[in-house]
C-alpha cells in the first residue's frame, strides 16, 4: 500500500529528474495547486486539475533556474505531508539569485496529490525580482 509520504516522495524525485509528467500523473485530475510567492512571480498563483499545474510547471521553469531545491524534513498525517526545504534559485529575468526555506503541503487520497499549498520567502524572491 502506498503512503503519503510515497506518493509526495515520488513526486519530488519526478521533479528532481526534470519528469513533469510522472509528477502529474500522481496528482488527481481535478487538483487543487495554490502556491504563494511575491506578487511578480509568475507562478504565484492558485490554479485547479493537471493541465494548468502543467503550465506552472513550466512558469517555474521559464523563469527560474534552480540550482539546488532540497526537502529537508516530512512530517506525514493520515491523508496528507507537510514538507519543510530549501532552495537556491536565480531568476533569469534579473540574474539575481536568492537562497530561502519553503513549505509545502500535500493532501494525498487513494495515492494522488488532491491538494498542494506552497509557500517560498516572499522577501527574499520579491528582492531578487527587484531591478
Amino acid at each position: 500500500m502506498t503512503t503519503p509520504t510515497d506518493t509526495v516522495q515520488s513526486a519530488y524525485a519526478a521533479f528532481g529528474r526534470g519528469d513533469i509528467p510522472a509528477l502529474l500523473a500522481l496528482c488527481s485530475p481535478d487538483v487543487r495547486w495554490q502556491f504563494v510567492a511575491d506578487r511578480g512571480a509568475p507562478y504565484n498563483a492558485t490554479l485547479a486539475g493537471r493541465f494548468q499545474v502543467g503550465e506552472w510547471f513550466a512558469a517555474v521553469a521559464a523563469s527560474d533556474d534552480i540550482h539546488a531545491f532540497e526537502p529537508r524534513r516530512m512530517l506525514a498525517g493520515a491523508d496528507h505531508v507537510t514538507v519543510i526545504g530549501h532552495e537556491r534559485t536565480t531568476l533569469r529575468a534579473t540574474g539575481r539569485t536568492f537562497e530561502c526555506p519553503w513549505v509545502h503541503v500535500f493532501t494525498v487520497q487513494d495515492g494522488v496529490i488532491t491538494d498542494f499549498w506552497g509557500l517560498i520567502d516572499t522577501q527574499a524572491t520579491g528582492d531578487a525580482r527587484a531591478a
